[in-house]
Formats: C-alpha cells, sequence, structure tokens
C-alpha cells in the first residue's frame, strides 16, 4: 500500500522553534487554457483535515471533500492564479513560481518556513525548502495541492460558461480531443496560452 503524506516533517521544525510553516504548491503548468493556480495552506497541527492524500491519486469528488475539510480546519490559506497572458509573457517555470509567492503573500498568517513542492524555491519572505513529489511527503503540501487543482478546477468550470465551445468545464483547459477540435474550428480564446504547442503553430 503506498505511504500517504504525514506531518512528520512539520513536526520536526515545529518541534525546533519553527512556526507557523506553509506548505505550497501549483497546477495547471500543462493545460493550454486558463491561468496556472497555486496554493499555500497553514494546517493547525491540533486539527489536522481528514482525506488528504496526493490530490492526483483522488477523484473529482474526493478532492472536493477534502477540500472543504482543508478549508474548515487550516489556520490560513492562500491562492494565487497567474493568468494565460502572463505566461506566454515569461514561460510557464516564472509562472508557476510567481503563483507560488502570490500564494504564500496571501497567507493572513505569515509562515517562519514553507515547504514547497518540486526543485525550485519561489521568491518567499523565510525559510524554505523544495521537496520533489512533496505532495507525496508532506501533509502541508498534499493539502496545499488540493486546494490549488479544487480551485483552479472550479476556475474553469465558470470560465466554460463564456467559452462554452471548448469544453473547459470537462478538461480544465489541457488538450482533449474536443477542445482540440474546438481551437480547429473556433480558433483560440483569450484565455489561451499562445506560446504553447500547438496555438504557436497555429
Amino acid at each position: 500500500m503506498k505511504p500517504r503524506p504525514h506531518f512528520e516533517i512539520e513536526s520536526g521544525l515545529r518541534a525546533g522553534g519553527v512556526w507557523p510553516i506553509a506548505g505550497v504548491d501549483e497546477v495547471g503548468r500543462g493545460p493550454l487554457a486558463g491561468p496556472v493556480a497555486a496554493a499555500a495552506v497553514i494546517l493547525d497541527p491540533l486539527r489536522l483535515p481528514e482525506g488528504v492524500d496526493d490530490s492526483k491519486a483522488l477523484s473529482a469528488r474526493a478532492r472536493e471533500t477534502a477540500f472543504e475539510a482543508i478549508m474548515a480546519s487550516a489556520l490560513a490559506v492562500g491562492v494565487a492564479f497567474v493568468p494565460a497572458a502572463e505566461i506566454d509573457a515569461t514561460d510557464i517555470r516564472k509562472a508557476a513560481l510567481a503563483a507560488m509567492s502570490r500564494a504564500v503573500a496571501g497567507l493572513a498568517l505569515p509562515p517562519a518556513y514553507a515547504l514547497v513542492d518540486g526543485r525550485d524555491l519561489p521568491a518567499l519572505p523565510c525559510e524554505g525548502r523544495a521537496i520533489v513529489k512533496g505532495d507525496t511527503t508532506s501533509l502541508s503540501i498534499a493539502a496545499a495541492a488540493i486546494v490549488a487543482k479544487v480551485a483552479r478546477d472550479r476556475m474553469m468550470r465558470r470560465l466554460a460558461a463564456l467559452y462554452p465551445q471548448y469544453g473547459f468545464e470537462t478538461n480544465a483547459g489541457y488538450g482533449s480531443r474536443r477542445h482540440l477540435e474546438a481551437l480547429e474550428a473556433f480558433g483560440p480564446s483569450p484565455l489561451h496560452r499562445m506560446s504553447f504547442k500547438p496555438l504557436r503553430e497555429g
């Protein structure tokens, strides 16, 4: 059985006097449309939420349930979006790092330390550590991944009402068959990342 994310890293830091600790993650690097999203979450050590796991291993319903548990129990949550135009003006890596920085800046409780999923640390107002596959290890990072994923998916469902031809409510901006066929038929929308294939070749 695959191990679940845990709170041991956070507990070790807290025992050494480092607190509060934010978990940080981003989603939406791969889609052809929509923003990249990031979240920062400071969990309450006395009220750890149930149902938190690697967001990619959870069903959409399980993510929604975990999201509600996180929002009800966390000490602070910050969410940020970087739109397609900014992604095109820089690149997806810089945009993802910017989203994570803004999510941390949006926390109502300033963190003393941040645990960040991936290889790179964004600009932070505190010390931090990058952890490859951190969403499978740290409960705080896993919580941030769930919040970012649910927030972005909800946004894409709202945007689907403005641009119904692309099927954003089901593909979240990823290159599904319906999405690619709509691009052929209607061309791109203002939400599309024109620096991404196949858009930049169109």
